[in-house]
């Protein structure tokens, strides 16, 4: 079953082009979706319309035409209080572990802050003594001890604040992970620990990862199926190995041949 769905999306900025103003089109024509339990790999260079696509699937960025589903709900047209369930159930884990945390912000604010957010649901936490549990176990089932919950991100490397990031995105039980280029920020030996791990907290929890890169190594050692953009425009998409293995497209050989190898992933 799809769980996301995009068909024939676009989407265009107005540019200043001398003394007129004219369409600039960033993802033209998109259509591919996304089955429950597997992860899509998004490749293409930056400035390929990834992100863009990560936006309208998250409902920060509405489409010029076309429709984005999740879960059955069109994104752009849900009612706030549909809006409020696709939000629990889709997450993002963002490029840059700095930016991304409130550096004001104990680790236990910050893992548990979608609880504050979400308080009305039944199945959240409701004392302090049970949060605190939960967000231990947060911390845990990403490589990190209790103890950093009463510490700051400015005391965390960059993995381990990527780590926290993952915990955050993962407090709501979603189903959907958009991950969008997780790594890039990480020197490569920290990058390949990062992916390991989300590919055993997919498994643990089921979940449904939409993995955004650059780098053709690390998307298909992470995904079920590989989507290729190139200027907006999806070229390619197919079976993981058999598309690294035959690629049809010269754009998807070029990017094979750009990337080095990810070491340290199994």
């Amino acid at each position: 079953m799809a769980l996301v769905e995009l068909h024939a999306v676009s989407k265009s900025y107005p540019r200043r082009a001398g003394l007129h103003t004219e369409l600039h089109a960033v993802v033209e024509d998109l259509t591919f979706s996304i089955e429950e339990g597997e992860t899509l790999g998004l490749v293409g260079e930056s400035g390929s319309g990834k992100t863009t696509v990560a936006r309208m699937i998250l409902g920060l960025t509405e489409p010029s035409s076309g429709m984005v589903r999740v879960n059955g709900a069109d994104v752009a047209r849900a009612s706030r209080s549909e809006m409020r369930r696709l939000r629990r159930e889709m997450q993002p884990v963002f490029q840059d572990p700095y930016a991304a945390l409130n550096p004001r912000m104990k680790v236990l604010e910050i893992v548990t802050e979608p609880w504050a957010i979400h308080r009305e649901e039944a199945d959240l936490p409701k004392s302090r003594v049970e949060t605190r549990t939960r967000a231990a176990e947060l911390l845990k089932s990403v490589g990190l001890e209790e103890s950093a919950l009463e510490r700051y991100p400015h005391e965390f490397s960059g993995g381990q604040r990527q780590r926290i990031n993952i915990a955050r995105a993962l407090a709501l039980r979603p189903k959907l992970l958009i991950l969008d280029e997780p790594v890039s920020a990480l020197d490569v030996s920290v990058g390949a620990q990062i992916v390991n791990l989300l590919r055993g907290l997919q498994s643990e929890h089921a979940l449904t990862y939409l993995f955004i890169s650059h780098s053709m190594p690390l998307v298909r050692y992470l995904s079920t199926r590989i989507a290729v953009m190139e200027r907006g425009r999806l070229v390619e998409i197919g079976e993981a190995e058999a598309l690294c293995a035959a690629p049809s497209e010269a754009y998807t050989r070029q990017l094979l041949a750009a990337t080095p190898e990810l070491p340290g992933a199994a």
